[in-house]
């Protein structure tokens, strides 16, 4: 039987277990790192991804979705000017194996946009 487990994002010692956001620093690839899939292949990451902008101009955000590689790994999405919360990733899936995937973002402009969510860790 599968076991679900609710997590904050699995990135750096600064956000690991906190439930905070993501600040995303980075304007190019690699991306700052949001999250770190499990690296067991019978457990897959369900990952859900909300993006919040405090500038006062609309930003392109990039995830890097696992890969870096363009245009493969890459979800695109422009945030609005200080309009709440909108989701960028609605549950995708990430699946371990001997390399964890990861998870990065950089955007437009550094340090208007965090990154929120959850991952629900789902084990076999």
């Amino acid at each position: 039987m599968a076991t679900f487990s609710k997590l904050a994002f699995q990135a750096t010692t600064m956000t690991t277990g906190t439930g905070l956001g993501v600040k995303v620093v980075a304007t190019a690839t690699a991306g700052t790192t949001i999250h770190t899939a499990a690296n067991v292949a019978t457990t897959v990451d369900e990952v859900w991804l909300y993006a919040v902008n405090s500038s006062a101009s609309d930003v392109k955000l990039t995830i890097e979705w696992g890969e870096a590689t363009a245009p493969d790994g890459n979800i695109e999405y422009t945030v609005k000017a200080e309009n709440g919360l909108y989701l960028i990733v609605p549950g995708l899936v990430l699946q371990g194996n001997a390399t964890p995937k990861v998870v990065k973002a950089f955007a437009a402009t550094a340090n208007v946009i965090v990154i929120h969510g959850y991952v629900n860790r789902i084990t076999a």
